[in-house]
């Protein structure tokens, strides 16, 4: 039909069953009472190399999001803290602190199935976050220090330090 996608055909590996593990992780963990309805994969070479749902409720940890565990979980999984090359399938569009993340790892591409406007319509308030991050509402306060200034110099001086 003229104006259609036609979805990938089901198979190994290929990114809708990525999007679907996601979608699985996200619905055990709403149903065992572990967090939102989110699920993240990180994939490297047609593999899963980490995955998570959101446990925010379960951990008590507000930081514990789906694509947070999924990045650890992979960077362990990797034996490295970059994670070029790997892709993460996410239920749903990345709050603030989770696209850090995945810049921060070198996520190479983040495919998401619901929108951030999805998320607020149930509930889950991104939106004043990404307000914040435009026009802090917590006061920002520049307070020099000598010793964080020495950190800053041995961290620089470090002849083995690795970059990241």
């Amino acid at each position: 039909m003229p104006g259609t996608k036609e979805r990938p055909p089901r198979g190994e590996n290929v990114p809708v069953d990525f999007m679907d593990r996601a979608a699985k992780l996200a619905r055990e963990g709403v149903e065992k009472g572990e967090g939102g309805p989110f699920g993240a994969v990180v994939v490297h070479e047609g593999k899963i190399v980490g995955e998570s749902c959101n446990r925010v409720l379960a951990t008590n940890d507000p930081t514990a999001h789906a694509e947070m565990l999924a990045i650890r979980a992979a960077g362990a999984r990797l034996k490295r803290f970059h994670l070029t090359g790997c892709e993460i399938y996410t239920t749903c569009e990345p709050c603030p602190m989770c696209l850090a993340a995945l810049h921060w790892a070198h996520i190479a591409r983040i495919h998401y199935a619901m929108t951030r406007h999805d998320a607020a319509a149930i509930g889950f308030a991104d939106a004043d976050i990404y307000a914040a991050i435009s026009s802090p509402r917590t006061p920002l306060l520049h307070t020099p220090s000598a010793a964080a200034k020495a950190v800053f110099a041995a961290w620089q001086a470090k002849a083995d330090r690795i970059q990241y």
